[in-house]
């Protein structure tokens, strides 16, 4: 096990109802992480969307992406420019 610290941003942000959580955790990827914490809290279920992005350690990435324990886990909705 090891401890992750979740950021949730904007829209996630409104959906999970939080800012952040420290989570203990077997999860080894991102996307591990993400259907963990939507079996967890099935009322995030904003997390399972591909729209959705995540960082770790303020470096966007993917769902492959390795964690490590202390990392910092961002997820984002996506958004553009004009």
């Amino acid at each position: 096990m090891q401890i992750i610290k979740v950021k949730f941003f904007a829209a996630v942000r409104e959906a999970t109802g939080t800012g952040a959580i420290q989570l203990e955790t077997n999860a080894t990827r991102v996307g591990e992480l993400r259907q963990e914490l939507v079996d967890t809290n099935p009322a995030w279920q904003v997390l399972a969307s591909e729209e959705t992005l995540a960082a770790v350690n303020q470096d966007l990435c993917d769902n492959n992406q390795a964690l490590a324990a202390g990392d910092e886990v961002a997820f984002f909705p996506f958004m553009t420019g004009g």
